[in-house]
């Protein structure tokens, strides 16, 4: 049987000792074993092409999502009550994931019968046309002898009575969470023809004290919000994170002792390097698509640019040199380009550059100004923080046409792509309490719900699919 394995590399060992304001390590991932599944022992196979092109179709998929089925219920490490619990919660996980999107209306386990063992990959049909469900999902969960846990997905449609789609998965039972979101991708993929993204990390920066004083730590989380980790302590602030492309390392900006610091941390290794110390105002450090780049904006002599440094460190290239405040800097994703915000024209605009810096020229005509652009992963579109007013979320073409405005917040910022250029993650805060929390919004506008977090949020930072 063909196997593919993933090493899951979260942030494990201690940071260097260079920086003191680390707390204790997030516990270390395990290993997702991806297997073909099927009951006779062969390797799977795709069934028919469903693919959604109308975006209207969506809302009208109907999914059952019974609860995981188990050959024999087992203890394990993963829920106190065993394999039987579990099969419950993942697909309870699995439903949210769905229903959180907003593109589908699915009907969790809690209302629905649990079917047996050899109903996973013989549907008991009646059951499920009877309760008009145009999709079912069906899955089970075993303990295997080694510790480790086996999850079968399948995709049924109902109507013709055939499977779409399998896929199955081996983890360490601390990381049941990542089968289901894995299951959700499948589901996902499989029916609108679009890339995953559940199985995915956020990082963002964790506000707690006083509005004149707040204290500021790097944290992370899964993409619902589960499994969420305090990496910094807060003696130091924290600022501005992203995960590099590959997901091996974390890149943020640190004040410690008052003096900016380029951070980049090696999830693998646990060791943290020290990639710029400017000495003077700096911000909103990016990484390249390729990994081999840092973009940082620093402030010289009043007059504030974008500088590109390696990822290892050395000398930084200025790729700006007008009068004015030029900030920020994203990469298209084949990183020909970069996108960034200056006030040269006398207000807030988005310009887009060469990746060498040449061929500057302004994209933002519309009213108000122009913060934060976020180059899409699909390269079509760049969000950005619209500020007319109220600062609220808007997306544009690269070329600044089609602007459209998808949030209506009082002071929403910082977006942040999904790995599918569907999502958008970003930060609001209240008018008067001045609390900030993280919120996320798809492109059409339509579907916007808060994700909640153990303290105030704010700079949101959306990584890759995980290996």
């Amino acid at each position: 049987m063909k196997k593919l394995f993933f090493a899951i590399a979260f942030l494990a060992a201690p940071l260097a000792a260079q920086n003191e304001d680390l707390g204790q390590p997030a516990p270390e991932g395990g290993e997702v074993e991806t297997t073909g599944i099927d009951a006779s022992g062969e390797d799977a196979e795709g069934g028919l092409t469903f693919t959604v092109t109308d975006e209207s179709d969506w809302q009208d998929l109907g999914i059952a999502i019974p609860a995981f089925a188990t050959d024999r219920d087992q203890p394990t490490p993963a829920n106190s009550d065993g394999t039987s619990a579990l099969g419950q919660e993942v697909a309870r996980v699995i439903t949210a994931n769905l229903r959180n999107n907003g593109l589908f209306k699915p009907v969790g386990p809690d209302s629905l019968p649990r079917p047996t063992f050899p109903q996973i990959t013989a549907p008991n049909w009646p059951t499920w046309t009877g309760r008009g469900a145009e999709m079912l999902v069906h899955g089970y969960v075993r303990a295997r002898t080694d510790g480790r846990l086996l999850f079968g997905c399948y995709l049924y449609d109902v109507a013709l009575q055939d499977e779409l789609v399998r896929e199955g998965w081996v983890v360490p039972p601390a990381d049941w969470r990542r089968a289901a979101h894995k299951c959700s991708d499948l589901i996902y993929s499989r029916l609108t023809g679009e890339s995953p993204f559940f199985d995915s990390r956020i990082a963002y920066i964790a506000e707690t004290g006083p509005k004149d004083n707040r204290v500021k730590r790097l944290a992370i989380m899964d993409s619902d919000g589960a499994n969420h980790r305090f990496l910094t302590l807060g003696s130091a602030t924290a600022l501005t994170p992203r995960y590099s492309p590959d997901y091996k390392k974390l890149l943020y900006l640190s004040y410690v002792d008052g003096n900016p610091r380029i951070y980049v941390y090696d999830i693998g290794t646990g060791r943290q390097q020290l990639v710029a110390q400017t000495g003077n105002p700096t911000l909103a450090p990016r990484w390249s698509p390729d990994g081999r780049y840092i973009l940082y904006s620093m402030a010289v002599a009043g007059n504030t640019d974008i500088y590109r440094v390696p990822a290892t460190g050395g000398q930084s290239v200025r790729l700006t040199d007008t009068p004015g405040i030029d900030i920020g800097g994203s990469y298209s994703p084949d990183g020909s380009q970069i996108v960034f915000e200056s006030d040269r024209s006398g207000s807030q605009q988005c310009y887009v550059m060469s990746a060498d810096g040449s061929n500057q020229r302004r994209i933002s005509f519309f009213g108000g100004r122009c913060a934060t652009p976020e180059w899409s992963p699909r390269g079509d579109q760049i969000a950005f923080t619209r500020i007319a007013g109220d600062f609220n979320i808007a997306v544009m073409t690269p070329a600044g046409r089609n602007v459209r405005v998808l949030t209506n917040g009082w002071q929403d910022e910082a977006p942040t792509w999904a790995p599918n250029g569907r999502i958008i993650q970003f930060f609001r805060t209240a008018r008067n309490s001045g609390q900030s929390s993280l919120y996320q919004v798809d492109v059409t506008g339509r579907n916007e719900r808060r994700l909640r977090t153990p303290v105030d949020a704010s700079d949101p930072a959306w990584g890759p699919i995980l290996p």
